[in-house]
């Protein structure tokens, strides 16, 4: 039989693993988006394993063990794409459960991908004109650009790297939503103000988080 301290001990464990079955289950889920929270639940258990001065031994060793053994689960994830998705969820979108390092680097590769995003769509749209050897008969019989216009022309590509940056501050500046609302509700609300973003907050936001759900 076990004795009181020991069932003393099993209790405190227990209660130390009763947010790692809360993460279990939201990261499990199969009726609603999961991928966005796996950085917030996983900050959340950094945060509940942390050593304090009031553990005992036993916790000590637990937590440090504990603490090891989600870091090397951590390195074996698709952090990048973690990173855009928590971004791209109005509740979570200040990243605090990011280090403050590493924060600018997650908006500018957002920029970098909302940028290539813009590019493909543009290729795609300038094939379906008309044929390359007909437009440029109808370039021949133009000679009325002026200089001005040239320089114009020349600029635009540089117009179209700024335009991410435009996007992403103007997302950024949205007020954050509670815990309780969902993001692709909130994302279809807002579709028309941040249509490029919404492409993809559709494709990041709706990857599950694991391939099967917890058992």
């Amino acid at each position: 039989m076990l004795t009181p301290p020991e069932w003393d001990k099993l209790q405190r464990l227990s209660t130390l693993l009763e947010p790692c079955r809360y993460v279990t289950e939201i990261l499990g889920g199969e009726a609603y988006i999961s991928c966005l929270v796996v950085l917030p639940a996983l900050c959340h258990l950094r945060q509940m394993m942390k050593v304090s001065e009031e553990d005992p031994a036993y916790v000590v060793r637990f937590k440090t063990i504990f603490m090891e053994n989600l870091a090397s689960r951590q390195e074996n994830t698709n952090n990048a794409w973690l990173k855009l998705a928590t971004a791209l969820d109005p509740r979570f979108k200040d990243l605090k459960s990011l280090p403050k390092s590493e924060r600018d680097e997650v908006w500018t590769s957002l920029g970098g991908v909302l940028y290539e995003q813009s590019s493909r769509r543009s290729l795609l749209t300038s094939q379906d004109g008309p044929p390359r050897k007909k437009t440029h008969l109808l370039q021949m019989g133009s000679d009325s650009e002026s200089d001005e216009e040239r320089q114009q022309t020349c600029q635009r590509p540089l117009d179209r790297e700024v335009q991410p940056d435009r996007d992403i501050h103007r997302y950024r500046a949205e007020p954050s939503i509670s815990m309780e609302d969902c993001p692709m509700q909130w994302w279809a609300a807002h579709s028309g103000a941040h249509d490029k973003l919404t492409l993809l907050a559709r494709k990041y936001l709706g990857t599950p988080a694991s391939t099967v759900p917890c058992e």
